[in-house]
């Protein structure tokens, strides 16, 4: 058997799983038989029957049961009206504003990840409603794609966030934590991202359309109702999370009959569309596990042939700072999202990368959140940018066009990364005040 600290051992796994993965072959599989290959050629366990206890005793997780929950929330709401509202509650309080509507695509992407947990039903919500009003309104394409691209990555963060419940899941760490830990990153996000669009428009008056007279004062308040139904079920949902009153899983329950009963009230929501809701849950919900069960597996091969530990070793030998350490797994994730959708990311590395994060001393919640920013990086960069093929697929345009109109905003979540860095008390200052 070859020292497991060989570099042959990682050439070798990694040759397996780009193999697989280049051959078309399912993220989970990949990882099943990447795993299967790492026990049986390069530890002593018995590989079959690791494999059958590893995926029985991962097929059921309570904090697990959150996900199939959110993801049905967002489907309700994906097939509501409620988008359409919250353009109308929006739209007269920003008609003044540096870069007027185009705050829409921010401020609603920020409000629909509060209530959907995913970044490209966000985009999908967001970007039906948004762009045929903004093109309309003679807004640059460059500037409704981009904000809409960069926002719709807010779904990943902002809670209820599908991603940071994966991270929890297979990091056993605090769910209803990470949550609240994403808070004000989110909203350090909207204020760059909003801070981009009005210096553009202050730089170049001509490239945002006049809106028309002012919008009176009362008119605001009667279109904010609109607004309501989404506010109501956002404090439904987090707000019993962080004031304790429920675990996440039963938030998440809490959410879905909330999104129920606001869809039907709503209008345009019917059986029909709660079946369609259904099935598009249950196919993403049973993907998703699927890949956590194969990412276990993996993690328990990796535990059974030292990989982890001898990688950590290896990497201390270089005596890298907490920051070099961050700087060179930024480089790696971007690379790596560039061709594998956040979720695979995230229970691909995590079982390696985490003891080095932990031997530096970086704190695994502040991580998570650290990991989601550079993954939503990867939403909009092609060939695998999910946020793009979603806003190819509503405009028609070129996939280049959209990620050339999203680059700007690929640079503001890295500006957030480096913040997040320097002041790691962004991420961490709710989590503490909420306690354990």
């Amino acid at each position: 058997m070859p020292e497991l600290s060989d570099p042959i051992v990682f050439s070798i796994l990694l040759a397996v799983l780009l193999a697989l993965l280049a051959a078309g072959l399912w993220v989970a599989m990949s990882l099943i038989v990447m795993a299967f290959v790492a026990i049986a050629f390069f530890s002593n366990a018995p590989e079959g029957l690791v494999l059958a206890t590893t995926l029985w005793g991962h097929s059921h997780s309570w904090p697990l049961a959150a996900l199939p929950l959110f993801i049905l929330m967002g489907e309700i709401l994906l097939r509501s009206r409620l988008s359409e509202d919250m353009f109308s509650g929006l739209a007269p309080w920003l008609s003044r504003v540096p870069g007027r509507l185009l705050h829409v695509n921010i401020l609603g992407c920020a409000i629909f990840a509060a209530v959907s947990g995913s970044s490209a039903a966000t985009a999908a919500t967001i970007g039906r409603m948004s762009v045929p009003e903004l093109k309309e309104r003679g807004y640059p394409d460059s500037l409704i794609l981009g904000t809409l691209a960069g926002s719709a990555t807010l779904g990943l963060l902002i809670p209820p966030s599908i991603i940071l419940i994966v991270y929890g899941v297979a990091t056993e760490q605090s769910i209803a934590r990470l949550f609240v830990a994403g808070v004000l990153p989110g909203a350090m996000l909207v204020g760059l991202f909003a801070a981009y669009v009005a210096l553009r428009a202050f730089m170049n008056k001509d490239l945002i359309p006049d809106e028309g007279p002012a919008v009176p004062f009362m008119e605001k308040v009667k279109a904010s109702r609109r607004l309501i139904p989404v506010l109501l079920l956002i404090c439904g949902v987090i707000g019993t999370i962080y004031s304790g009153v429920a675990s996440p899983t039963d938030a998440a329950a809490i959410g879905v009959v909330l999104s129920l009963i606001l869809a039907m009230l709503s209008g345009g929501f019917g059986m029909a569309q709660f079946k369609e809701a259904l099935l598009s849950a249950t196919r993403t919900s049973a993907m998703i596990a699927f890949i956590l069960m194969g990412a276990a597996f993996l993690a328990i091969a990796m535990g059974f042939t030292g990989i982890p530990r001898n990688l950590a070793t290896w990497i201390g030998t270089f005596n890298l700072s907490p920051y070099a350490l961050l700087a060179v797994l930024t480089v790696f994730f971007i690379i790596l999202g560039c061709f594998l959708d956040g979720i695979s990311v995230v229970v691909l590395t995590t079982s390696i990368i985490l003891p080095m994060v932990e031997a530096v001393g970086i704190d695994p919640l502040w991580f998570g959140i650290y990991l989601v920013l550079v993954v939503e990086m990867s939403q909009i960069t092609p060939p695998v940018g999910f946020n793009l093929f979603v806003i190819q697929g509503l405009t028609g345009y070129n996939i280049l066009k959209v990620a050339k109109a999203a680059l700007p905003f690929f640079f503001l979540l890295l500006l957030g990364v480096l913040l997040i860095t320097a002041f790691p008390g962004i991420v961490t200052v709710l989590p503490n005040a909420m306690g354990n």
